[in-house]
This record gives C-alpha cells, sequence and structure tokens, in this order.
C-alpha cells in the first residue's frame, strides 16, 4: 500500500509528475494570484514539482559485497511508512541492477508502542543482520536500548521520521531534522491567517515520539510569542484517525469559539477535518503530510495547510546509507551524520497538483 491506494509503480509517478511540471510551467488555474500576475515566462513552479523527488539514481559509491541483509522498524503499520518504503524498493532495484542483492524485513505494530519495539529490537542478534535501522518510537525508553545494541555490536541507524536522543551511540539517521521547525512554520502560518488572536488546540499524535514532540514544541513556542492567541488544549491521538476524530468533537464541545487546530502528524488532520465538517466549526486547521483525505479538505479549503515530507527520498536514501554503514564506514565523506530530507508546506491551489502526481486524481 502506498498512501492509502493500491502500489502503483515509478513509473508512473514519473509520468504523472511531468504532467504536473507541464501544467506548473503553463500556468494553470491552480496557481496562486501572485503567481499568475507574472508573465509566464517569470512564474515560479508550483511547490508540488519539488515537495517530492521521485528522480533518484544510486550514487557511484561501489559496495564491498554482492548481499547485504537490513533490518528496519518503525512506529506503526500506516500510509505515511507505506510511502518510506516505495523509495526503499526502488534503491533496491536499482542496486540488484547492479548485481548487488539487498533484502531487508520492514516491520512495525498496529498500535505504536515503544514497548513493542523495544521488545522486537531485544529479539535480535548482532549477526543477524548487516545493518538495523530504527524509527525511534520514544527517544527516552528507546535510545538507551540502541546504546546496548551498539556495544553488543550491532551496526545501528536511525531513519525516517524521528532520531534518537542526542549523545546516542547509533551511526547515522537518514530522515527529517527539522520538525521543531515544522511544527513552528505551520504554526506562524495559522497565527497569520487568524491575525495574531484566538484559541487553538494542538493534536500530538504519539505520546514520546520525538517528530511528533518537535512539532508541538516548536507549536506552543510560536503560540507562545503572541499575547492575543491561546492553547486551550494539548492531546495525543496516537496516529489514529478515530481518535483525533473523538479527541476533535471533545475540543469543539468545550470551546466552541475555537479558532484554529495545530495538527502534528499525517493522521490527526483528517481526524480535525471530520469533526470540523460535522460540527459547520470555522476552526483553521494545519497539519502534516500528504494524506489523501487530508488533501482533498486541502482543496475544499477547510484544511488551510499541508506540510508534505519526501517520504520517497527518505526511503531511498536510507538503504543507501544503509550500504554504506554494513561497509565500515563511518559518517562524514560518503554520508553525513544526519541526512536531512525537505517538508514543503502547501496550500490550497496546490492540492490538486498534489492530489495529481501522487494519487492520479483529477478533481
Amino acid at each position: 500500500m502506498f498512501f492509502g491506494v493500491k502500489k502503483i509503480r515509478k513509473a508512473a509517478f514519473l509520468a504523472a509528475a511531468v504532467a504536473v511540471i507541464a501544467i506548473s510551467q503553463a500556468g494553470c488555474a491552480t496557481e496562486s494570484v501572485t503567481q499568475s500576475a507574472l508573465p509566464k515566462e517569470d512564474k515560479p513552479p508550483s511547490p508540488v514539482v519539488s515537495a517530492v523527488d521521485f528522480e533518484h539514481e544510486l550514487d557511484s559509491y561501489v559496495p564491498k559485497k554482492d548481499e547485504y541483509n537490513f533490518y528496519f522498524t518503525y512506529k506503526i503499520v500506516h500510509p505515511w511508512w507505506d510511502a518510506v518504503a516505495l523509495g526503499m524498493e526502488d534503491a533496491q532495484r536499482q542496486y540488484l541492477e547492479r548485481g548487488v542483492t539487498v533484502t531487508y524485513e520492514y516491520m512495525a505494530p498496529s498500535e505504536a508502542s515503544a514497548e513493542d519495539q523495544k521488545e522486537r529490537l531485544s529479539l535480535l542478534e548482532p549477526d543477524d543482520y548487516d545493518v538495523v535501522g530504527v524509527d525511534v518510537a520514544d527517544d527516552a525508553i528507546i535510545s538507551p536500548v540502541l546504546d546496548e545494541m551498539m556495544d553488543e555490536g550491532f551496526k545501528i541507524m536511525t531513519f525516517s521520521s524521528s532520531d534518537a536522543s542526542e549523545g546516542c551511540k547509533r551511526i547515522a539517521y537518514v530522515g527529517n531534522t527539522h520538525n521543531y521547525q515544522d511544527g513552528a512554520d505551520l504554526t506562524e502560518a495559522l497565527c497569520e491567517k487568524l491575525g495574531y488572536k484566538g484559541k487553538v488546540a494542538i493534536l500530538v499524535g504519539s505520546k514520546g515520539a520525538p517528530c511528533h514532540e518537535d512539532r508541538a514544541r516548536g507549536a506552543k513556542d510560536t503560540i507562545a510569542k503572541y499575547t492575543d492567541m491561546e492553547i486551550v488544549a494539548v492531546e495525543y491521538d496516537m496516529d489514529s484517525i478515530d481518535k483525533a476524530y473523538d479527541l476533535t468533537l471533545g475540543i469543539i464541545k468545550d470551546h466552541p469559539d475555537l479558532d484554529g487546530i495545530i495538527c502534528c502528524n499525517m493522521s490527526n488532520p483528517v481526524g480535525a477535518a471530520r469533526a470540523i465538517t460535522e460540527k459547520g466549526s470555522s476552526a483553521v486547521i494545519v497539519g502534516m503530510d500528504h494524506d489523501k483525505e487530508a488533501l482533498r479538505y486541502l482543496n475544499d479549503g477547510i484544511i488551510y495547510c499541508l506540510g508534505v515530507q519526501d517520504c520517497y527520498s527518505i526511503g531511498f536514501d536510507t538503504i543507501q546509507v544503509a550500504v554504506k554503514i554494513a561497509d565500515g564506514n563511518p559518517p562524514g565523506v560518503l554520508y553525513p551524520d544526519k541526512a536531512n530530507e525537505i517538508t514543503t508546506i502547501i496550500y490550497q491551489e496546490d492540492a490538486a497538483m498534489m492530489l495529481k502526481l501522487l494519487y492520479g486524481d483529477i478533481l
């Protein structure tokens, strides 16, 4: 599964991407007023074009072995990580074309749980896999586990959405290094939309998950800058659309004058938008990522903006870094200690293009 729909091969995505780029360059109805006021040759491309990069080729590094076996565990079975997996599959295919076989397990629980992740890791032996990759469910709980595994001879990397705690012995991280800033940027957009006054709520996601907690901190710190802004509720939906929906209904009931909701993961913008629509609330929603239903709410103006992470690139780069770690290369020349992946904030005028690029939808 990719983005909650059936998996489409890379060629189809690239064809859609070419179509989106052509539309963007030609100037279409989904462009903003500012862009449309420019001469055609001076119009900047839609942010959608650079938000998700499907054009990847392996770098010139020559692997030292013909076969590699990796183990990856992440927070929760969810379409966001399915998108990461597609990038992994593409890197795997390209290695195979070079005569290198990469196999890996990609495992997660059905509900986010640091204890589950800890248990999964405890079952591994140092010789089981060339590299073990972890999307950290809770840095306070998992980071000491990773330190112990490194001491036992494992080669550990972190990847995807959440790194381990500062000072953890893990070898490298591939993923979003700016979750705090993403939360701050989304909240700043909300504050500007609301005229820097109003009551807002925060839906965090999974308790202890570094990416969710960091975005929430960015949101809180941004709200604190404005004396006429107030946070009236902070709730954890544990990456569940249904829980986010229920929590939002409760927040609206307790605060019928709610002005905005800041959503810190991919699930809660959908749950919040469902509740807002059902109750006819005028609360403005900002949130993360590219769920198909969320993009439709964005297109309809119910969600104000979304911060889209480039999951495909995260997956592709994770496999490349894992191969280099397996070969004994330390971070530095061949790969960084933290490989940063981009987040692009998109708005209503970008929704149709993003839906076309990711899902083939034509509204």
